[in-house]
């Protein structure tokens, strides 16, 4: 069962799109943004203090909305880095959002995102779990080779689960929006695919944890659980 309008579900008295912006704000990167097509997802937004942009309704990714916002709200492109936190995730932790930036260290990337390795059996054959396959750069971070819905690599040595939050050069993300959608990722449903096939660099760094995604009421209950004990652990210190 899906969840209908859940940026506006509330979790522990706030919005969970306000949980999401209030993580991006703790991280420490910069502006926050909030780019949305519903008047009502903007104004909860801007009730709590935040910025919100509107979009239009037709966008078939998260990355073209948020260029659309980076146009309007940066027309002379001061903006050189934005990262993309999904809606969706209340529960991710700052330090989470602020690693995606980290591979940026290499000036051939054009593209930055997130994994962690697999621990539990059940996940490593899920196509609900999209597995990075990457190439080691260091210990924390790889060179994303593939995405897949499949089990991979094959073989013995660590899978790693793909945290769908991204980091984009400016440039990259406007040639990315350019691109139309390629054969694998119309086949896998990633879009990520779509730049890897017109050969541009996305790298990962590794991270400890996965940040809840809400997608199901189970989920919608699970993220208020969590955030009740973060903020009952926050008042007992």
């Amino acid at each position: 069962m899906r969840l209908p309008g859940k940026p506006l579900a509330d979790i522990a008295g706030r919005p969970m799109i306000v949980h999401v912006a209030e993580r991006s704000a703790e991280s420490g990167l910069g502006r926050v943004i909030v780019a949305t097509d519903s008047e009502a997802v903007a104004d909860a937004v801007r009730a709590h203090g935040f910025e919100a942009a509107m979009t239009r309704e037709d966008h078939q990714s998260g990355s073209d909305r948020i260029f659309e916002a980076l146009q309007a709200l940066d027309p002379h492109g001061r903006i050189e880095t934005v990262v993309n936190v999904q809606g969706d995730l209340p529960t991710i932790e700052p330090e989470s959002i602020r690693a995606v930036l980290a591979p940026f260290e290499n000036p051939a990337v054009d593209i930055a995102t997130l994994c962690v390795e697999i621990s539990r059996e059940a996940e490593k054959t899920n196509p609900n779990v999209v597995k990075l396959v990457g190439s080691p750069v260091s210990s924390s971070r790889l060179r994303a080779l593939y995405f897949t819905r499949a089990t991979a690599p094959w073989g013995d040595g660590p899978l790693y689960h793909h945290i769908g939050l991204y980091a984009y050069r400016r440039a990259a993300l406007q040639r990315f929006v350019s691109l139309p959608p390629s054969p694998l990722e119309r086949r896998e449903r990633l879009e990520q695919l779509r730049a890897l096939e017109a050969g541009m660099r996305i790298d990962a760094e590794i991270v400890q944890s996965v940040p809840l995604g809400v997608d199901t009421p189970e989920d919608l209950e699970r993220a208020r659980e969590i955030l009740a004990d973060r903020r009952g652990s926050d008042h007992a210190r």
